[in-house]
């Protein structure tokens, strides 16, 4: 099924390379234009409603529902958050990574319902590291994937293992499925492995695909304890300067016009 609602997906099958931090302040930079964004939180850890100041009560509705026996929906998880035009179907902590339906269109099938279709312009998954139903169905859900990456030998080989399930995507389930970029994140030039694992990066995927990095922040974490996006919490620091000219750039890639 052919995804109604522009989809996003953060991924890496690496843990720790900040894909929730990115799917948050990112969700912020476009709800803060003007658009209606839903955060959809895939990983079991639940840590999108952290970064929100979101309290999901134990045994609220959770987008996980739709992976387990019953007729949940997508829309009975969906949460409005303190900021405007952000809503956010947070995650389930006791969810078992593995379990549930195998079934890889259901959050295709979520995604295409009018209450969503209606609601949102656009959506980001937060997707776990793990090779599991999850991952794919964001994978085949998603027009694009913004791969998050440390500069870090063990990231690497995390973004050449995406690429390859991306690879298995494109050629069946999704073969429109773009790369909307490959981004350093915790970035400092100074670091001569930062500089030669990008460059590593570049030289394998492209450096068009490399995006712009997110230098490393102290207010990055900050932010994250206080349940609040960096543009919120420290607007004039270096990292909400980075995720604003990101939020600007990836506008332009989803629109069509930068590159695919």
């Amino acid at each position: 099924m052919t995804p109604v609602v522009q989809t996003i997906a953060v991924s890496n099958r690496k843990g720790g390379t900040g894909k929730t931090t990115v799917a948050v302040n990112l969700a912020a930079e476009f709800a803060a234009a003007g658009r209606r964004v839903l955060l959809v939180d895939l990983d079991s850890q639940s840590h999108c409603a952290v970064g929100l100041g979101v309290k999901v009560a134990r045994g609220a509705p959770t987008v996980h529902d739709l992976f387990r026996a019953g007729a949940a929906t997508l829309e009975s998880s969906v949460r409005a958050t303190a900021y405007p035009f952000l809503s956010l179907a947070p995650g389930d902590p006791l969810f078992e990574h593995g379990s549930g339906f195998r079934d890889q269109g259901l959050l295709s099938q979520a995604l295409a319902e009018p209450a969503i279709t209606d609601a949102f312009d656009l959506v980001i998954l937060d997707t776990p590291p793990s090779l599991d139903i999850l991952l794919l169905n964001a994978l085949r859900a998603a027009h694009g994937v913004i791969v998050p990456y440390v500069p870090h030998p063990l990231s690497l080989e995390g973004v050449k293992q995406l690429m390859r399930v991306l690879f298995m995507i494109k050629s069946g389930e999704n073969p429109d499925l773009k790369i909307y970029g490959l981004l350093p994140v915790m970035v400092a030039e100074h670091i001569r492995e930062h500089r030669a694992i990008t460059g590593e990066i570049e030289h394998q995927f492209g450096a068009p695909k490399v995006l712009a990095g997110i230098r490393t922040d102290i207010k990055l974490a900050e932010s994250f304890g206080t349940g609040q996006p960096i543009r919120i919490y420290a607007p004039k620091s270096r990292a909400a300067e980075d995720f604003a000219a990101l939020g600007r750039t990836l506008a332009g890639v989803c629109e069509g016009r930068a590159y695919q």
